[in-house]
């Protein structure tokens, strides 16, 4: 067209991108072959000898830099004075105050009333005091009608609450108005010896001729009182107050607890007295039917004479006995004796 020139003419466009060069497969290859990678191993090893032996010298460092100097905050005693003066007054004020504290009366007679506890080496182990279970009760019976020949074999009756009749191996009245079956005074589950015989005995006596044995009371055995065996009471074996098992009774499964209704304070030993000795003495005692304190032990000593005491002091105490179905039992119970210095 006329006007226009040609476009060969025209200046380049400045925002045009460059042309990129375009890289081949020898320019990689050239690359990746170094000229120093064809070195020959050998040089390379002989020019680390010589830079170890006579390593090249470098030019010599120039620094640059220059120290600021700062404020030196050591030994900066500004407060010091203010400090010493302070703690000074502290202390002062602190040891006044002891003084004035330790030089009062009434605080050296409660020292001088301050009495310090030595624990003496318990050589028993003591036993809590733990409500028993109902299985766990004890005690026994005993019995017979003073004959010369020891009680026979025969079969137990079986437990009951309450006890009419007493077993007998050897009946005085084999026709009674009124038949009543004997029982014996312990608890339902109480498991007796099984013996498959016809007549009344003891279980564990040996078999020979009919008889209630050596004691009395009216049961069979040779203790005392309406049951079987060698105890005391309308139970079943050692033991007294009935049940079975030997030892007696144990307060809980219908056993109330006996109640102290007469007690006295017990002395001081001399030797506790000089030495200023406090604590409690736990005693075991068995409270018979009476309310009599019997059997006496020791279950936590004290020492330093502490512990006869005790027993003294207990032994004249007086209970209400425990109960069991509404009669009096013989217990076991623990008694704390406790000895304090006013």
């Amino acid at each position: 067209m006329e006007g226009q020139e040609p476009l060969a003419s025209q200046p380049p466009n400045p925002q045009r991108v460059p042309d990129v060069p375009v890289v081949t497969a020898d320019d990689h290859l050239n690359r990746l072959l170094l000229a120093e990678t064809s070195e020959p191993w050998y040089r390379s090893l002989i020019q680390n000898i010589k830079d170890f032996i006579n390593p090249p010298k470098l030019p010599p460092l120039e620094v640059t830099s220059k120290p600021v100097a700062v404020k030196s905050i050591w030994g900066d005693y500004r407060y010091g004075k203010q400090a010493g003066l302070t703690s000074a007054i502290v202390h002062v004020a602190a040891l006044a105050l002891l003084l004035t504290v330790f030089s009062s009366k009434t605080v050296q007679q409660a020292v001088k009333n301050t009495v310090q506890l030595v624990t003496p080496p318990d050589l028993t182990a003591y036993i809590p005091e733990v409500k028993p279970r109902q299985d766990r009760m004890q005690g026994g019976g005993g019995g017979g009608d003073r004959s010369p020949l020891p009680a026979s074999k025969g079969q137990a009756p079986r437990p009951a609450p309450r006890q009419f009749t007493p077993p007998m191996a050897v009946i005085p009245n084999p026709q009674p108005k009124l038949m009543m079956e004997p029982t014996l005074i312990m608890q339902a589950d109480a498991k007796l010896p099984n013996v498959n015989m016809p007549i009344w005995g003891d279980p564990l006596a040996k078999i020979g001729p009919p008889s209630n044995g050596p004691g009395s009371g009216g049961g069979i055995g040779s203790g005392t009182g309406t049951g079987i065996g060698p105890g005391d009471g309308p139970g079943y074996g050692p033991g007294r107050g009935g049940n079975i098992g030997g030892g007696v009774y144990r307060v809980g499964g219908g056993v109330s607890a006996p109640i102290a209704i007469y007690k006295i304070e017990p002395e001081y030993s001399e030797e506790a007295r000089k030495a200023k000795f406090q604590g409690t003495v736990i005693l075991s005692i068995v409270v018979d039917e009476s309310g009599m304190p019997r059997n006496l032990k020791i279950v936590r000593p004290l020492g330093l004479g502490l512990d006869e005491k005790a027993i003294e002091a207990v032994s004249k105490w007086r209970f209400k006995p425990a109960m069991k179905d509404g009669r009096p039992v013989a217990v076991l119970a623990t008694v704390e004796v406790n000895f304090r210095l006013l």
